[in-house]
C-alpha cells in the first residue's frame, strides 16, 4: 500500500501542469521569403536554421497574413484582437490632422489613431486575469506616449533596443570582445542583443508560474546594419559584393543581394535560437522531470511583409510575391507563421488561410480560457492546430460558420483595400480617377483549389482579371464594402488644392465662419454645389506635454437646412480643426493647413489651429 501511495504521489508530481506557457514571437519586417523553410523558386540567400528547426517541430502555414502591411497597426491588432479598420489604427504614427503630403498630392490619408484605445482589454489583460505572469520585451510601437504596455495588462515591459541603435559608420563601427563594449561579441561572434536577454530574464524570473510572453524583436527593421564584421564579410563574400559599393545592391537591383540585411536575418535567427535552446534545456519547476519547452506554445510570425528598401538601397526581395511593406499586395501582407506546442503535430505544412488577428482567440483557447466579451476580428485556430492543420473547415466563427474571406484596409501611401475570397483576391484602388495606369480594381487568381488542395496559379499578382471577370469583381467588391462599412472604416480624401485635374474640384464647400458658445462650437459653410456628407472635429486636449502632440477625432452634427455643423467640445479641448467632407470625397480643413512639406519647420499643428477659449 505504501508503494502504491508513493507511486500515486510521483504521478501527481509529474502530471502536466494545467496552464501551459505561451510565447508570441513577432519579428519586425521579416518577409515571407526571408526564411529558409519558406523557400520557393529561387534559393534563399539567408541562413535561418533555428526558425527552420522550429517549423519541423510544429505547423508551418504557407498562407498566413499580417493584419496590415505596416508594423504599428499589425501590432495593435495582435495585442487587441481588433481589425485595424475597426480600431481606426491603420498605419504608423497617427493622431494628427489630415493634410496632403505635398501641394500636388491628389489624395490625403484620413485621420487615424496613434494608439490602441485606452482601457482596451488586450490579450495580456485576458491572460493576466487567467492567472498568468505577463511580459513584453522588445519593440512596442502600439502607441507613442500612452498607453504603456504595463497599462494594457503586461506585468513587465522592457523595450530597450540598444543593439539596434543606429551605427555612425556601418562599415567600421563593429562590436568587439572588449568587456566595456556595450555590443560585446559573444563566444560565437554575435553582438549583444538586449531584447533576447530581456526575454530570457522574463522566463527565468517567472518559470515557476504560468507565463505569457510577447517577444517583439527589433530585427530586421532598418537601420540596415550589423555590428558583426565577421557576418558582413561572410555574406559579402558569398554574394560577391563590396559592402562599400551601394550600386551593387541599389534600389534598382533585384534579388536578395544586401549583405547587411543578410547578416541581420542570421542575427535574428541566432538570438531567437538562443531563446528556444533555453526553453529546451531548462527544467520546468512546475513539472519535475520535464523541460519548459514541453509545456510551452510558441507562435512565431512577422508584423508585415518584407521591406524591399528605398530607391538608394535594396533591403530584401519578396519575389515571387509582388511589392512589400506598405502595400496590400502579397509581398506586403503574406508572412511566415509557425506554431508549436503540446498536442500540435510536428513537421506539418498547411495551406489554410490565417491571420495575425487569430493569435488572440487562439492563445486563449490554448490555455482553456473563455473568450472575452468584446469584438474579436480573428478566429480560434486551436481546433485546426490540434485536429487537422490542413482542414480549413475547422476555422469557424462563434456562429459555427467557416471563414470564407479575409480583408485589409490601407488608406495611406498606396491608398487601397483588398479582400481574399477563396482562390481570388480583389484590390480596390481609391486614387483611380483621371489617374493613367491606375485601375479602380485589380483581380487575381492566386490558386486553383481542387478537392481541397490549392495549386499555385498567380501568387505573383501579375495577371489582372478585373476586365474579363466583371461579375466576380462586383460580388467581391460588395463583400469588401460590407465589411468596411460594418467596421466604420475611414477612407482617403481628395485634396481640393491639388493642381491635378480632379472632377468636381470646383464644387468643394467652404467654411464661412465659426462661433463658440461655451462648450459648443458651430461652423457655417457654403456648399458651392457639393453637399457636405460628414464633418469632424479634430481636437487637441493635452493638459501637459507628452512628447507627442496627439490629436483626436469626433463627429459633428450637420444641419443641411442651415448649412451648419455643430459639436460639443470634449473636456479640456485646447485647439481644434474642423474637417468637412463633401459628397465627392474632398476634404476641406478649417483653418486651412499647408501641405506637410510646406509646414513651418518644427512648428506644431497648434500654430495653424483654432484656439478654444475657456
Amino acid at each position: 500500500m505504501l508503494l502504491a501511495l508513493a507511486g500515486f504521489h510521483l504521478n501527481a508530481e509529474t502530471e502536466r501542469p494545467e496552464k501551459p506557457n505561451v510565447v508570441v514571437l513577432v519579428t519586425d519586417d521579416l518577409g515571407w521569403q526571408d526564411v529558409d523553410c519558406y523557400d520557393i523558386d529561387e534559393k534563399n540567400a539567408y541562413v535561418t536554421p533555428n526558425i527552420d528547426a522550429l517549423a519541423e517541430k510544429g505547423v508551418l502555414f504557407w498562407r498566413a497574413y499580417s493584419p496590415a502591411p505596416t508594423c504599428a497597426p499589425s501590432r495593435c491588432a495582435i495585442v487587441s484582437g481588433v481589425h485595424p479598420a475597426r480600431a481606426q489604427k491603420t498605419h504608423i504614427h497617427g493622431g494628427t490632422p489630415p493634410l496632403p503630403l505635398t501641394p500636388q498630392s491628389r489624395m490625403m490619408s484620413p485621420w487615424y489613431s496613434a494608439r490602441t484605445p485606452v482601457g482596451d482589454y488586450t490579450i495580456a489583460s485576458a491572460m493576466k486575469d487567467n492567472g498568468y505572469a505577463t511580459g513584453h520585451v522588445g519593440k512596442w510601437h502600439i502607441s507613442y506616449s500612452e498607453p504603456k504596455a504595463t497599462e494594457l495588462g503586461f506585468d513587465t515591459s522592457y523595450g530597450s533596443r540598444i543593439s539596434k541603435a543606429k551605427m555612425k559608420d556601418r562599415l567600421a563601427d563593429f562590436a568587439t570582445t572588449a568587456e566595456d563594449d556595450p555590443y560585446k561579441l559573444d563566444s560565437n561572434g554575435f553582438p549583444f542583443n538586449q531584447t533576447t536577454e530581456n526575454a530570457l530574464k522574463f522566463v527565468t524570473d517567472n518559470k515557476d508560474q504560468p507565463f505569457f510572453l510577447y517577444y517583439a524583436t527589433w530585427l530586421v527593421h532598418a537601420p540596415i546594419q550589423t555590428r558583426s564584421k565577421e557576418l558582413l564579410e561572410k555574406y559579402a563574400k558569398e554574394m560577391g559584393i563590396d559592402p562599400a559599393d551601394k550600386k551593387s545592391f541599389s534600389g534598382s537591383t533585384t534579388g536578395q543581394r544586401n549583405p547587411f540585411y543578410a547578416a541581420m536575418v542570421e542575427e535574428l535567427d541566432y538570438n531567437i535560437g538562443r531563446f528556444f535552446n533555453y526553453l529546451e534545456t531548462t527544467d520546468d519547476p512546475r513539472w519535475p522531470g520535464h523541460k519548459l519547452i514541453e509545456n510551452t506554445y510558441i507562435i512565431f510570425t512577422s508584423d508585415n511583409g518584407g521591406t524591399e528598401g528605398k530607391s538608394y538601397e535594396r533591403y530584401t526581395d519578396n519575389t515571387p510575391l509582388d511589392l512589400g511593406k506598405t502595400s496590400v499586395k502579397e509581398g506586403g501582407v503574406r508572412v511566415p507563421f509557425i506554431v508549436t506546442g503540446p498536442n500540435i503535430p510536428a513537421g506539418v505544412q498547411s495551406n489554410v488561410v490565417i491571420n495575425g488577428l487569430d493569435i488572440y482567440p487562439t492563445t486563449l483557447s490554448m490555455v482553456k480560457a473563455e473568450q472575452p466579451e468584446k469584438q474579436l476580428d480573428g478566429l480560434d485556430l486551436f481546433p485546426l492546430l490540434t485536429t487537422d492543420p490542413q482542414d480549413a473547415q475547422l476555422v469557424k466563427d462563434q456562429e459555427g460558420n467557416t471563414r470564407d474571406s479575409m480583408m485589409w484596409h490601407f488608406p495611406h501611401t498606396a491608398l487601397e483595400s483588398s479582400i481574399i475570397i477563396g482562390d481570388f483576391k480583389l484590390i480596390k484602388n481609391y486614387d483611380d480617377i483621371n489617374n493613367p495606369g491606375k485601375e479602380p480594381f485589380e483581380l487575381y487568381q492566386l490558386y486553383e483549389t481542387t478537392n481541397g488542395v490549392p495549386q499555385r496559379v498567380d501568387i505573383e499578382e501579375a495577371n489582372n482579371l478585373a476586365a474579363s471577370m466583371p461579375e466576380k469583381v462586383k460580388s467581391m467588391e460588395f463583400a469588401l464594402s460590407k465589411q468596411l462599412t460594418e467596421m466604420h472604416a475611414s477612407y482617403p480624401y481628395y485634396n481640393p488644392n491639388s493642381k491635378e485635374k480632379l472632377p468636381f474640384k470646383n464644387k468643394v464647400p467652404s467654411v464661412l465662419s465659426h462661433k463658440q458658445d461655451g462648450d459648443r462650437l458651430t461652423v457655417t459653410f457654403k456648399t458651392n454645389g457639393a453637399d457636405v456628407k460628414a464633418a469632424h472635429l479634430i481636437y487637441y486636449n493635452h493638459i501637459k506635454p507628452t512628447g507627442y502632440d496627439e490629436w483626436f477625432r469626433k463627429d459633428m452634427t450637420i444641419d443641411q437646412a442651415s448649412s451648419t455643423a455643430t459639436v460639443t467640445l470634449p473636456e479640456n479641448t485646447k485647439y481644434v480643426f474642423v474637417n468637412l467632407i463633401d459628397q465627392n470625397q474632398f476634404l476641406v480643413s478649417y483653418p486651412e493647413l499647408p501641405a506637410h512639406n510646406k509646414m513651418q519647420k518644427k512648428s506644431p499643428y497648434t500654430v495653424y489651429a483654432l484656439k478654444i477659449t475657456k
